[in-house]
């Protein structure tokens, strides 16, 4: 019997020997068997020539693994030099996230095979040398510096995957059949797909980090959601299913196709799935490094912009709501199957983790319950674009793996194909590609009334917003405390000493990205958050919706780093019902905002247009005895604020007029000052080395009966 492939290691235990042998089976096996994929390869010239346009030639692939544990390495403090500057440079960085469109007409002078198989030799000697020396002390987490070599390795065995799609799609003439990649030889009459009921329940996902076992960084996090009842099929949409939709003229049919679908069809000129091929009036199907006899019965492969088309195509034939399950959705089907991860010492029951063949297989063959192939075979389509969970981090040594698909444009696959393993096998994998896009992917359908529930997942990079966000709801900086806090928390204590004696409504002008608002409503009955931004006001939507805002801030040059904030972890969930945000202009406010017992209006005067009508109308929005709570640093600028229009900082009849003097005129009549003048400072956050402080002056109006 042919020994199994190893599974990801558990990195716990008590044996830290047993572990470092269990380490270096792992990493010599993967790079064993990665190095027999490219015994594929008919002679050099496969190796230089593109399989597709979007993608370096596979070259770059067979090196780009090993210079990926170097790398790393380094990063890791696991060793101090690298082994070859020229090649770990050149084979860094792949073209992985290209759109269809693109065209990568970089030229490079490519090492030829051999210089990379002697690379990857010196590589295996390094990796395995620092596997024997390190210190191991179990279980092994996210922070010890042998994460690195658990991560090379499950890298490795993504790109086992990844190289084995564009070898599937070079040229018949470049690659050829091997003993070690044997396909499946089975296949028969398509099955008719009928519906399972998926009965409705909870959906549970997410890892801590102190799980002892590898996984990357979008899995990490929690992720809780109600999943109403739906319908399934019960096989994955064979080629015997799927050609009823390219026999119908589903690809010459735009109305089936999205904006995004009918670009790619038409630039692509689809006519049929990738790996189908004409013959002579029928059809065979590309594997590997062969072409056969159309396999009816096993799952068509596409891409998600096609899986969508033949859904639409299903919906609009049957009358049901067809469409691609969520993220949340394939869970409940994992769930209601009642399957595990892949066992260690015996073959999986799918066609999964190379256990039995090196392609696809019948969608009848592996029962899971009474659905087939909820694992395994070939990966399925979801709805939902990738996300991050809640809570969220990059790993320090590999800040991009996940973070560039947050874009909304990289829909997740979800259960592994029959070359799947290690990580990618595990059901809390969380893998997203680009929809037009090819893996050994395929599709399931479901049948839901709901429409699938897409969580927000792109990150702010509008680089002043995300500033404002940082020093709203950010780190703590130099020891300064948040701003909108502080003056909320005296705004609060000021109401209680000389207010009112109600705490009815309150208003933030200037609201920014809102965080003063929420602070507000842990006194106030209903905070209206008012700001001249639309982009900032939905900031503030976004976290009251969600009570999550993500954002990018810049570290130094184009380097950035990745920011979550939570209202719940600020202690402000609950107040979010009591908040409302509008779009508004502090010098022409609306009618219909009066009624307040407090306002708060911070850095705001010194960048109206009009600071002076803002403060003869202030008064008509409060209620008797309420409060203004004013804050200004004072820096008044004519590109903010014409020069006739400051109400402070100039010369008045000789001698010095200062903003807290221009406001004693302004508000003498109606207002009393009942606190203040006081410093309140404040940090803004430039770039991760650079910080601007200031000192705001507040004041605490009363207004008169």
């Amino acid at each position: 019997m042919t020994p199994l492939f190893p599974r990801t290691p558990l990195l716990a235990g008590d044996d830290a020997e047993a572990k470092r042998a269990e380490l270096l089976a792992y990493f010599h096996a993967t790079f064993d068997r990665y190095e027999s994929l490219f015994a594929l390869l008919a002679g050099d010239e496969a190796y230089y020539r593109k399989p597709i346009a979007l993608r370096h030639p596979l070259i770059f692939y067979f090196g780009h693994t090993a210079t990926f544990f170097v790398n790393k390495f380094l990063l890791a403090g696991l060793i101090d030099r690298r082994l070859d500057p020229r090649l770990e440079s050149m084979f860094a960085v792949g073209v992985d996230e290209m759109s269809w469109d693109d065209l990568d007409d970089t030229r490079y002078e490519w090492p030829t095979p051999a210089e990379v198989a002697a690379y990857r030799g010196r590589v295996r000697e390094l990796v395995d040398r620092v596997i024997r020396r390190a210190t191991i002390t179990l279980p092994i987490g996210w922070k010890d510096p042998l994460w690195a070599v658990l991560m090379g390795i499950e890298h490795e065995r993504i790109h086992l995957e990844t190289s084995s799609v564009l070898m599937r799609q070079h040229a018949l003439q470049y690659v050829r059949p091997h003993a070690d990649w044997a396909p499946c030889r089975d296949s028969g009459a398509a099955p008719e797909n009928g519906l399972v009921d998926i009965p409705a329940g909870r959906v549970r996902l997410g890892r801590a980090l102190d799980e002892p076992i590898y996984g990357w960084d979008n899995e990490y996090g929690v992720h809780q959601a109600e999943v109403p009842a739906f319908r399934a099929a019960r096989y994955l949409v064979s080629n015997g299913e799927y050609r009823a939709f390219v026999d119908g003229g589903g690809y010459a049919d735009d109305s089936l196709w999205d904006e995004e679908g009918l670009g790619w069809k038409r630039y692509a000129r689809a006519e049929h799935p990738t790996f189908w091929v004409p013959d002579r009036g029928g059809w065979k199907l590309r594997l590997l490094a062969e072409e056969i006899a159309m396999p009816w019965d096993w799952p068509v492969e596409t891409n998600c912009l096609e899986a969508r088309a033949f859904c639409r195509w299903l919906a609009r034939r049957s009358g049901l709501p067809v469409r691609l399950p969520s993220e949340d959705e394939w869970n409940r089907l994992y769930d209601h199957a009642g399957l595990a991860d892949v066992p260690p010492k015996a073959p999986a029951a799918a066609n999964l983790h190379l256990d039995h063949w090196a392609s696809s297989c019948p969608v009848n063959r592996f029962a899971h319950g009474d659905l087939y192939d909820v694992v395994g075979n070939v990966w399925q389509w979801c709805e939902t674009p990738t996300y991050p969970f809640d809570g969220f981090a990059v790993h320090p040594i590999y800040d991009d793996f996940t973070t560039p698909t947050f874009d909304e444009r990289h829909n997740l696959i979800k259960g592994g194909s029959w070359i799947s393993t290690g990580n990618e096998a595990r059901h809390a994998a969380r893998y997203a590609f680009r929809r037009h896009f090819f893996q050994h992917a395929g599709l399931r359908y479901v049948v839901a009334e709901a429409p699938a529930a897409n969580p927000v997942s792109a990150y702010e990079t509008d680089a002043l917003l995300a500033q404002y966000a940082e020093f709203h709801y950010g780190d703590e900086a130099f020891g300064v405390p948040n701003f909108p806090q502080a003056v909320a928390a005296i705004a609060i204590d000021a109401q209680q000493r000389f207010g009112n004696g109600r705490c009815g409504r309150a208003l933030d002008l200037g609201c920014a990205t809102g965080r003063a608002s929420f602070e507000l409503a842990r006194s106030f009955a209903q905070v209206v958050g008012i700001d001249f931004s639309a982009r900032f006001i939905q900031a503030g939507v976004r976290l009251m919706e969600t009570g999550c805002l993500r954002y990018t801030l810049p570290d130094e040059g184009e380097l950035v780093s990745y920011h979550e904030r939570r209202l719940d972890t600020l202690g402000l969930a609950e107040t979010a019902g009591r908040v409302e945000f509008w779009q508004g202009d502090a010098c022409n406010l609306k009618d219909v905002f009066t009624g307040f017992d407090l306002i708060l209006a911070t850095n705001l005067i010194d960048r109206l247009y009009s600071p002076r009508r803002f403060l003869q109308d202030v008064a008509r929005r409060l209620n008797a005895g309420g409060l203004l709570v004013l804050a200004s640093p004072c820096t008044w600028l004519e590109e903010h604020t014409k020069r006739d229009e400051w109400i402070g900082g100039f010369k008045k009849d000789g001698e010095s007029y200062t903003t807290l003097d221009g406001l004693k005129d302004l508000l003498g009549a109606r207002f009393e000052l009942v606190q203040g003048p006081q410093e309140v400072p404040f940090v803004i956050r430039e770039t991760r080395r650079k910080h601007q402080h200031t000192l705001s002056e507040l004041t605490v109006w009363k207004r008169r009966d």
